[in-house]
């Protein structure tokens, strides 16, 4: 199963539509998960063009967008438990209030946003991992989202770009 993940689009405010790089790096996957911050539930109807779509809301994310998909999620996907939220909050870092939400559920993998900062790395088993923005890279060099590859392993990268439009 071929997974593309993104967080933090942010549209309208930080672009009025999805970088043309990212729908093309998109094209292809079974499921595109969100993790928070879409903004508008418009980008679900454009993601939905390309492929199912799942996620949850993130704390720019207005009542529509967190009852359609909540605030914390756990999802088996080919045998896999993967956890989402978006990872906003008070005290610790993006990643340790991720971490610290699915603490003692068993996740394989644990998706989250917030921060902006792709990030993908193993910890105590469980991958975490943070796809980046692909319309607000703020201090990062560019532009991100990611592809995560279910199988015999779990496989997950990031893509990079510059141009947003």
């Amino acid at each position: 199963m071929r997974i593309g993940v993104i967080a933090d689009t942010h549209v309208p405010s930080r672009a009025k539509k999805l970088p043309a790089a990212l729908v093309e790096g998109l094209q292809g996957v079974d499921l595109i998960l969100h993790a928070g911050d879409w903004v508008t539930l418009d980008i679900v109807q454009e993601l939905e063009k390309i492929a199912p779509v799942d996620g949850i809301a993130g704390n720019n994310d207005g009542e529509e967008i967190v009852r359609r998909f909540g605030r914390k999620k756990l999802l088996t996907l080919a045998g896999y438990q993967i956890g989402m939220v978006h990872g906003d909050g008070r005290s610790k870092t993006t990643e340790r209030r991720a971490w610290e939400a699915f603490k003692g559920e068993g996740v394989d993998v644990i998706v989250f946003g917030h921060s902006h900062i792709p990030l993908s790395r193993m910890q105590d088993g469980v991958l975490l991992f943070n796809p980046g923005s692909p319309t607000d890279k703020r201090r990062q060099p560019k532009f991100s989202y990611g592809i995560i590859q279910l199988g015999e392993t779990v496989k997950a990268n990031h893509f990079f770009y510059s141009d947003k439009s």
